[in-house]
This record gives C-alpha cells, structure tokens and sequence, in this order.
C-alpha cells in the first residue's frame, strides 16, 4: 500500500512549494532524478528518500532497507567491486563514489552513480553513511556512444594493421615459395586473427594451390587442382572475380555440397572469406581466410578484405614475374656453360654454377674444362663485369675464345694474354676477372695465372687447407688492343688426394660481412667437407650461402688429383750463375743424359745449341741467376717435342734483330725461331721465361 507525501512527511514535488531549505533541496534533487539515503551501520539498514528510491526502482515504501534486497536489484558481475570500493571507505573513513547498473521491474537496465561520505563519532569509530544517488543514464549514454566511437576507430585502425603487416610482410618475397611461405606463416596468420588461409593460383584453367595452413591434409590433397568451372568457394572468386563472403558451417554445405565432408571439422560459428587476386585486369588466383567465433562481416571490414586482396595479388604477380625471369635466366645461362665436363685419367672434376637470388639472375660467371692434346687438364673460372644479358652473352663469347686458344697449345700465360685482348676488341666496355689452372695428372705440375680474379684455394691429402697467393695481372679487357698484357705464372705441385677449388667471388662475398671473414669461413667449409668433388661442391655452396645471402650469382670448379701410381716428373732443372762457366757446361751434358733418357736424344745437338743462345743471352741482360728447364711434351695432333725454358729476372723481352754478315751478336732469337716450331715469353712475378718447342720429326 502505498503512502501519501503527507503520511510520510516528506512535500511531493508534484503538489507542494517548498517552505524551507531542507524542503527545497528535496525539491531539487528529485527533480533532477535524485534522491539521498542514509546507512546506518549499528543496525545495518539503509533508508532512501522518494527520490532515492525512484532511482533504484522500488516503488515507495517497497524497499525494506535490507542490503540483501538492495543487491537483488543489482548485476552480481558488478556487486563485488561495489562492496569492495564501500568496504574501503568504511576501513579508510573517507568517501566514494561509484557507478552501477540497476535492473528495475520492467527489465530495463539503469546507469546509477553514488556518491557517499562516512561519518565517525567522536572516537572515530564509523556509525552512518550518507550520500546521494542518481540516475546516471543520460549521461553514460553519451559515454557508451564515445567508447563505441572509440572501438569503431580502434577496429579501423587494427584493420589497416593488417594490411600494413600482410604488405611489410610480402615486400621481401621474391619467388612464389617465398610468397606461399610468408603469407601462410603462423605469425601472419595470427596477425590477421583467421584461424586458417589456403593460397591458389590460376594455371591452365585450373586453381593450383601453392601455399596453406590450417587446412586439413585430405582438402589439400582432393582440391590440390580444381578446374575454375567446379562449384568451391575459391574456384567461384577466380572466376567471377567477386569475393565470396560464407557465414557459418551451414552457408558452406548449403552452397558447396562437395565440400560437406571436409567442413564438419569447423565450428558452428566459423565464417569465411575468399577474395580474388587480381593484377591488370586478369585473376590470376585466390585467397581463403577462415575465422572461428565470427557470424558476419562488416561492411567496414569487408572493404578492408577486398584491399587485401589487391596486396596479395601483386605481390603474387610480381612473384610470377620473377619465377618466369629467373627460369629464361638460368636457361640461358645453362646454355652459355659447357654441357658436361671431359673425362680425364688421374683427375675428378665437378663443376656448380648457381644463380643470384636478385631480379633477372643473369650473371657474367662461368666455369670450363678440357682436356689438352698431350694429356693436360686445363680449368678455367671467370666473371663477366655486370648482371644482365650482355654479361652472359659477352661470357659466352670469352669463354669459347679462351677454350680455343687452350686447345692449340698456348702456354697458359700467352692464353690469357690473347684473351684479354679479344676481350678489348669486342669493344663491350666491359671486363672479366679469370683465373686458368693447367694441371699435368701424371706429374702434379701445375701452372696457374690469374687476370684480377681470387686466387684458387687447395685442400691436401691430410684436410690442410690454404689460399694459394699466386701472382696475377689486370682483368681482361682493360689494356689497349696494341699493348702486350703481362700475366705472371705461379707453378705448384698437386699432390695425390689433394683438391683445387676454383671460384667466383660470390661464394665467399657479402656486402654485410668482411672479406677476410668470408675467405676464412671458405676455408673452414673445405676444410670440413667431403672429399668427392660433387658432394663438396654441393656442400661449399649449402654451407656459404647464409653467410652471402646469395646476393651474387656463384660458378665454382673442383679439380681433385687421384691417389694412385705417380709418374715423376719428367723435368731436367739446371741453375747457372753468373760468371761460373763449368755451371753451363754442366748445364749441356745434363741436358744430353736426359734426353737419351726421354728417348729424344736426336734432338741433342740443336737443343744445346738453342740453349747455349738463351742461356747467354739471358745471363747478358739480367745480371742475375738464369733457371734451364727442359721436358718433354705432347704435340696437338700427334707427335712429341722438347720444350726449353730460360727463367731470368730481368722483366725485357728478346727481340730478333737484323743481323750483317760480320755482326757477332744478334742471330740467338733468328736461330730460336728457325729450329723451332712455337716460342713466346711468359712473364713472371720477377721476370720472365723464354720458351720454345723443339719438335721430334716423325719416321
């Protein structure tokens, strides 16, 4: 039953003026929707005025003053922290102040805020709380209204997240497994909130799947290729080019009854998205984004989707791009190296060539091999100047006119020299590094010259490993046509079991690390991997590719000597000093014995007359110590020769000079080229070697 204002004392706002300030606050606070209370805490009751009890709901008189009561109007999520907050003033004599929700009897929820102040007695002791009450609804209305502005934003902003993180993400990618990896990577994944992606391609009418996660294996493997015309979700984006938005299991099974089977394993509330990718007007694939607890798709999101789409896409384009750039790059550069390498006695040979990883992929590197006339093996390794077709198309051209000029039986210095100039008179504008390696498998001996390019390194028979510090000369191409090039020989004996690894300087450099670095990290690789030529290539380019990031294109050659039965060196070495004329004649009876020995012994009388004509001439123009080599060597076609060489230090080439009948000097080099079949000079790191080539008349 409900009371009167007059029974209970208090002027209904409605009906009466106030007539005292009491009354007129009263007034107020009703008025404006609020009312006051008063807690008494001996008793523990809790006593509202109209107002008061308005806010809360209760009709008047209805409310008991019980706390109970007071808390049934209240949400329980929310009752602890009120109580928490109230018992923290009471503890702390202070004030608080708190906002709550209150369900009134008509099943609408209420924003309420209170504010109380505790009041002590004279010990300090708390016996009453008093406050106000109001309804806060207005007013948390327009605060629901900012936060959901604030959320809308902040779900904007995560949105272009997610476009910024797919795009940082696919920028670096280059080939299409790159592409596939990144984009179906966990982090991604997580990044974007779908519980799973699938990635497909456009290929011959069909939707070739290239990249997935958290997709189930049988899927992958039933739809790995789909004809664009069969009824599934990614199959419909490519063809129709419109995303196709799905919202729960059942939207699945309803518009694709194939996929029934393989969609029983999502949850009810799984909705997915697939959005086509298109690049210069054709669909060249699609994506699949599904997302767990999900029943729809905001319009908002919906664009953000749609801009995704447009991300992945080029980034698959470009992808495409590259994979059909790099595979023309690698067939042309297939097709500029040699088909196999020669089968030689006493030798295993391996070759690698790989490309960079950069755009294009066309490199200037090359590698060759072949197996000279008198049983030689001949190695050469090169790098043309750039990163383009004119490089591959330059090495090709360089590398067939050295193999040429290996084959006729140049001397490996006059080989390199000769190919320097052709080089210049391609007139490209370009240059080369090259390094050439002559290695004889019955003797070890072997001749190295280098135009600019790394020096080799060896590996003995124990493991030893070390860089060969072999002199060298300017990178092909950079002398004028009429200037004689120099490149020096360096000679060495290849052991048996021992290998020599021939490389280009992407194997070991990188433009983030020191090139010490890199050479010593080559060496420990040696060092540390197989002896078979074909698996230590295999391993040096495993091994060193994530030290270089494979930022340049690699050709490497791996010569390895055969442990077995050596034949010595068939080599007569003769010193002759200055100033000592028994050393000379030495020198000549030497010479005799050994080729009665080599069975060349009809050719004694002119060779110690040509050796006679270099030795002088070499000790009258160096001053120095002059080095006599003889051997016998195999002759292109067929046959054998003799072949001479005087080592001085003086860096002066001989030249034939005309010569009058009463002169007593100048006929040496007339006689060297009159009883000879070839000569030349080589030069040295501190001189020079004259040559000539003696041969045996055939029967």
């Amino acid at each position: 039953m409900q009371r009167s204002a007059a029974a209970s004392g208090e002027p209904d706002p409605q009906t009466e003026a106030p007539s005292d300030p009491l009354s007129t606050a009263r007034v107020a606070l009703a008025v404006n929707n609020m009312g006051s209370f008063t807690w008494s805490l001996a008793d523990g009751k809790l006593r509202y005025d109209r107002g008061g009890e308005a806010v809360m709901g209760f009709r008047p008189g209805e409310f008991d003053g019980r706390l109970e009561m007071l808390g049934e109007r209240m949400l329980p999520v929310e009752l602890p922290a009120v109580q928490e907050q109230v018992e923290r003033a009471l503890r702390e004599r202070s004030s608080f102040s708190l906002y709550f929700r209150v369900r009134h009897p008509n099943g609408a929820l209420r924003w309420t805020h209170t504010q109380g102040n505790v009041i002590t007695d004279r010990r300090g002791n708390p016996v009453r709380v008093i406050g106000i009450i109001r309804d806060a609804s207005q007013e948390l209305r327009a605060v629901d209204q900012t936060e959901e502005l604030r959320r809308a934003r902040s779900e904007r902003r995560r949105q272009a997240d997610i476009v910024g993180h797919v795009s940082d993400t696919l920028v670096p990618t280059l080939t299409l497994d790159d592409l596939a990896e990144a984009l179906t990577s966990d982090q991604l994944l997580e990044q974007i909130g779908a519980s799973s992606i699938i990635l497909g391609m456009v290929d011959a009418g069909h939707i070739r799947l290239i990249g997935a996660n958290g997709i189930s294996a049988t899927l992958l493997r039933d739809f790995h290729l789909s004809r664009l015309e069969q009824p599934l979700p990614l199959t419909e984006a490519a063809r129709t080019r419109e995303a196709v938005f799905l919202l729960g299991r059942q939207d699945f099974i309803e518009r694709y009854p194939s996929l029934e089977p393989y969609v029983r394993e999502l949850p009810q509330a799984a909705a997915a998205v697939y959005l086509p990718l298109i690049a210069q007007g054709d669909a060249i694939g699609a994506v699949g984004l599904t997302y767990e607890g999900r029943a729809h798709f905001p319009q908002d999101e919906q664009t953000v989707l749609r801009a995704l789409g447009k991300v992945i896409a080029q980034a698959l384009q470009r992808a495409l791009l590259y994979d059909q750039e790099h595979e023309l790059a690698a067939g042309l550069q297939t097709a500029m190296l040699p088909g196999h390498l020669p089968d030689a006695p006493g030798v295993e040979l391996a070759a690698r060539y790989r490309p960079t990883r950069a755009r294009g992929g066309i490199g200037g590197d090359w590698y060759d091999a072949l197996l000279l006339s008198d049983g030689r093996v001949g190695a050469v390794i090169g790098d043309v100047q750039g990163h383009d077709v004119t490089a591959a198309a330059i090495m090709g051209q360089l590398r067939i006119a050295l193999r040429a000029y290996a084959a006729e039986g140049h001397p490996p210095t006059t080989v390199m020299a000769r190919g320097s100039v052709f080089l210049t008179e391609l007139d490209t504008g370009r240059f080369a590094t090259c390094l050439l390696a002559v290695l004889d498998p019955r003797t070890g001996l072997t001749t190295i010259v280098r135009a600019g390019h790394p020096d080799p390194v060896l590996r003995l028979a124990d493991g030893t490993t070390a860089s060969l510090d072999t002199p060298g000369g300017l990178p092909l191409g950079l002398t004028s046509p009429e200037a004689q090039p120099v490149y020096p020989a360096y000679e060495t004996v290849l052991e048996p079991g021992s290998t020599l690894l021939l490389c280009t300087d992407g194997l070991f450099e990188s433009r983030t690390q020191d090139i010490d670095t890199g050479r010593a990290r080559l060496l420990e690789a040696l060092e540390e991997g197989p002896g078979e030529p074909k698996r230590l290539a295999d391993h040096l380019l495993g091994t060193m590719a994530p030290y270089t990031g494979e930022e340049d294109d690699v050709a490497l050659l791996v010569l390895r000597r055969l442990a077995g039965p050596s034949t010595p060196a068939q080599l007569m070495e003769a010193v002759i000093a200055p100033g000592d004329p028994e050393a000379l004649r030495a020198a000549r009876q030497d010479l005799r014995v050994a080729l009665e020995r080599w069975q060349l012994d009809s050719l004694a009388d002119t060779a110690v007359l040509l050796t006679c004509e270099l030795v002088t001439n070499a000790l009258l123009h160096s001053g120095g110590e002059t080095l006599l080599t003889a051997r016998p060597v195999r002759r292109e076609g067929g046959g054998r020769a003799l072949r001479l060489s005087v080592t001085d230090t003086s860096p002066a080439s001989p030249r034939r000079r005309a010569a009058t009948d009463q002169a007593t000097s100048g006929r040496g080099m007339l006689l060297v080229e009159e009883l000879t079949s070839d000569w030349g000079v080589e030069p040295r790191g501190n001189g020079k070697t004259v040559w000539c080539e003696i041969p045996l008349a055939v029967p």
